[in-house]
């Protein structure tokens, strides 16, 4: 046989050979099917009622003012930790202040809205700003939620009191001067699960 011959002959035996291969990959059974599946994420959704917890003015040393207010969850999922930031500027009217205004402003969390009796904690405003958010949790808020924490469309009741100590010594560098209070409340979910 002639090299031409050969070569044809080889050429026509890969072309019927692909031919075969190609045309046997349809030959088999085959089926198929499409899921359609969802991943959702839930909301975490903490609200505090009223949003201005305090608001006076004309205060002198020994007065005390007791509010309440309430945290909500309102998100889908529930709140396992609510941790609490705080933050004050004193506006020193003067500029004689030598002492921090927060630090004559005591704060107290109490349990009981009848009898408004029973603290859970007490500190002076300065030294809950220095307090990390982790340890208010343990100190205010642990108390109150426990390991249960906020569930899905609870509100919780809060009272604190405030009270502008009468150190019984000249505090005459704080008249007329004010402090401006911020209070950030953060929530975070429960641990997650398998399910």
């Amino acid at each position: 046989m002639s090299i031409k011959k050969q070569l044809g002959m080889g050429l026509m035996s890969a072309v019927l050979g692909i031919t075969l291969i190609g045309g046997g990959t349809y030959a088999y059974f085959s089926d198929s099917e499409v899921t359609n599946n969802t991943f959702a994420a839930g909301t975490l959704d903490l609200a505090v009622n009223p949003v201005q917890i305090i608001n006076v003015d004309n205060i002198k040393p020994g007065d005390s003012f007791i509010r309440d207010f309430e945290l909500q969850n309102n998100g889908t999922l529930d709140i396992g930790k609510v941790l609490l930031e705080t933050d004050y500027t004193v506006i020193d009217a003067k500029g004689d202040n030598t002492a921090d205004f927060g630090e004559h402003i005591q704060v107290e969390f109490l349990y009981n809205v009848n009898n408004l009796d029973e603290v859970i904690f007490e500190t002076s405003l300065a030294k809950l700003a220095e307090m990390t958010p982790e340890a208010v949790n343990q100190n205010i808020f642990y108390p109150e939620f426990g390991d249960k924490g906020l569930p899905v469309g609870a509100t919780h009741d809060l009272i604190v009191k405030f009270t502008f100590i009468d150190n019984e010594q000249d505090q005459n560098q704080f008249q007329g001067d004010s402090l401006n209070l911020t209070w950030t409340f953060n929530a975070q979910q429960t641990e997650g699960k398998q399910r």
